[in-house]
């Protein structure tokens, strides 16, 4: 089995602990598994200490992975997030792929991906596209690309269409997919998993103080990407709000990404602050400690994306504050958890009324927290989604060798014999 990803471990938010967790559970299975990636610079859009050169390898749990330098934008452009991906694509497709028995292209990055499935087409590997996120949708909610959002349809279209089998990570994604984008690759649901666990972590009153957070503060904490999707401009005024009311409601961005620098000169608060990424363990006593979990979105954002973070949120038995887009995915998401108040993305008094309400209400938080357990519990399952992932491998390849047979049986006939060599 052959991954290739822009992103991947110790990448420690988005995408890449999934399909890190892929890889390393299909490996446990006994497939032989590589991956070709770039080196580690995902949130913080730079190569981590440790890591660069033109080309690594390195064996992380059983799985052989490549790593290729590629650009690293500092500007966030879709221009400079295109010559990203098409780095990465370029020398991903030009790599030593030793020969797989079937390929999984993770979108994003939809230009790598697509460029890696001309390969695949060409020496008959069999190709599975796991996607994670919707560029179509992005582009047209975001407001991001006023022009081409025909083109980037088309390519898209054009990625899921040349796979042999698509997994999708949420039943409206396959829809969008399927009645938006008329794929005609056959669609496969497989759900992104918790993989993090912090169950029985607990608060951490010590943490509390280390990071600065008053006994009384009512710690509303929202961890991941921060990015244009995420309009947390909603909650910088959020923070505002809290401080004009004396409220005791504290709001905590925990991670990194494009839009941080222009947040933090928005406005300083004593009701916001800002914590750069935490390692593994320090991460989960982080979030365990808080008192309320937060995932905001800037208005229009719908079906562009399910956001990672709720299964890591789930896990923690704690409530989950919904600042979304009541059409959304993650409005129906947590919803469907019954893990916490929804109210209306783009309202920061309405996010500070939900904070306060559920500090008031401490029953109702229990309740909202041990909500979200039980549903991460009965579908957020790593070996559920393993098992569904691994199924869909199988039906690629088999899919792949019918077009292989169909193809020597047409070249005979035309009296020359193909190439299949991978």
């Amino acid at each position: 089995m052959l991954f290739v990803g822009i992103n991947y471990a110790p990448e420690p938010t988005g995408i890449a602990p999934y399909t890190e967790g892929m890889a390393c559970a299909l490996a446990a299975r006994g497939w032989r598994v590589r991956v070709i990636t770039t080196h580690p610079h995902y949130p913080w859009w730079k190569v981590q200490d440790g890591y660069g050169g033109w080309t690594r390898t390195e064996t992380r749990d059983l799985v052989d992975v490549t790593r290729l330098r590629h650009y690293v934008p500092r500007r966030h452009t879709m221009l400079h997030r295109a010559l990203s991906e098409l780095t990465f694509g370029l020398r991903a497709t030009f790599a030593g792929w030793h020969r797989p028995d079937a390929v999984v292209l993770v979108s994003p990055a939809m230009i790598s991906s697509r460029l890696a499935a001309v390969r695949a087409a060409l020496t008959g590997v069999p190709t599975i596209v796991w996607v994670q996120d919707i560029y179509t949708l992005g582009a047209r909610e975001t407001g991001a690309v006023s022009h081409g959002a025909a083109g980037i349809a088309a390519l898209e279209r054009g990625l899921v269409n040349s796979a042999d089998r698509v997994v999708a990570i949420h039943d409206r994604f396959r829809r969008v997919l399927q009645e938006d984008l008329s794929v005609a690759t056959p669609v496969d649901v497989v759900r992104n998993w918790s993989h993090v666990r912090t169950d029985g972590a607990g608060r951490d009153s010590m943490l509390r103080r280390e990071l600065g957070w008053a006994d009384d503060d009512v710690v509303v904490l929202h961890a991941g990407n921060i990015g244009a999707k995420q309009g947390l401009d909603n909650v910088v005024h959020a923070s505002l709000e809290a401080a004009r009311r004396g409220s005791h409601v504290k709001f905590v961005l925990l991670g990194d990404g494009n839009q941080r620098h222009a947040l933090e000169a928005m406005a300083s608060c004593s009701r916001l602050q800002f914590l750069d990424p935490l390692p593994d363990g320090a991460f989960e006593r982080a979030l365990a400690s808080a008192d309320f979990l937060l995932v905001n979105e800037r208005p229009g954002v719908t079906e562009m994306a399910v956001p990672s973070k709720l299964t890591t949120y789930f896990a923690t038995g704690l409530p989950v504050i919904a600042a979304v887009d009541p059409s959304s995915i993650t409005h129906d998401e947590v919803s469907a958890a019954g893990a916490g108040p929804c109210v209306p993305a783009g309202d920061p008094g309405a996010l500070v009324d939900a904070a306060e309400r559920l500090a008031a209400d401490p029953v109702a938080a229990r309740a909202f927290g041990r909500a979200a357990q039980s549903y991460r519990d009965a579908h957020l399952g790593v070996d559920a989604a393993v098992a569904s992932f691994e199924a869909t491998i199988q039906a690629a390849m088999v899919s792949g060798r019918r077009a292989s047979a169909g193809a020597l049986a047409g070249s005979r006939s035309r009296g020359h014999r193909p190439v299949l060599h991978h």
